[in-house]
């Protein structure tokens, strides 16, 4: 569970329901497996007062992971993206050892189950160049490594022939798609994101659109 607050008194409120509704259905929060997290605006510095759950000082973190995705105070993405690129070597090096031997289609279709899902890249806004190109390599080494291609092999090429989307295409579909579901969600929260055209989402979206029709026009 997590809990959003604009201010320290706010979240102290949150938690001050939390405790009541707990103690009212004989529950008991564990204080140690508990964190609070300070989104920071810019480089300002904050003297943030201690915050408590039944009695226990909660720990200050700079970055915890939710539902799989690395969350951090600066916002941004470099964490998730590298997790992300190390889950992606333990699943491509597993296909490569154990299924050498396999045909090209056979090689194809594990691809596609195992290394093509790249989890919560569609939440990916804020990241510098170098992490997400890591990540793009790691993708494009894999498939070559796989079926035994040249290193220097065109990587556009290769997944073309294939019929397997490549890096970018995956990027893309993922963020449309949750453009989508978004759009078409009957939650109030979700339409308020959806309805603002100045979100940091929507600007990557379309960011991201039209460099992928850059791409496909060159």
């Amino acid at each position: 569970m997590v809990l959003l607050a604009p201010s320290i008194s706010a979240l102290k409120t949150l938690l001050s329901v939390c405790e009541r509704y707990a103690e009212a259905h004989g529950l008991r929060y564990n204080a140690k497996k508990s964190e609070c997290l300070l989104f920071k605006a810019g480089t300002k510095s904050y003297d943030v007062p201690p915050i408590t759950l039944v009695g226990t000082a909660l720990e200050w973190v700079t970055s915890f992971k939710y539902l799989g995705h690395w969350v951090t105070a600066t916002q941004t993405d470099n964490n998730d993206i590298e997790r992300e690129r190390r889950a992606l070597s333990v699943r491509s090096n597993m296909l490569i050892r154990r299924f050498a031997k396999c045909s090209r289609d056979v090689k194809n279709t594990l691809f596609r189950a195992y290394c093509t899902s790249l989890y919560t890249c569609s939440l990916w806004v804020d990241y510098t160049q170098r992490t997400y190109s890591a990540l793009r390599i790691q993708f494009n080494n894999a498939y070559r490594a796989l079926l035994r291609l040249p290193r220097h092999c065109s990587a556009s090429g290769m997944f073309a022939e294939a019929r397997i989307d490549d890096f970018h295409a995956i990027i893309r579909k993922r963020i449309a798609s949750l453009m989508c579901r978004v759009r078409g969600s009957a939650n109030s929260l979700l339409r308020t994101v959806a309805d603002r055209t100045d979100g940091l989402i929507l600007k990557h979206w379309t960011k991201t659109q039209v460099l992928s029709t850059n791409r496909a026009q060159k």
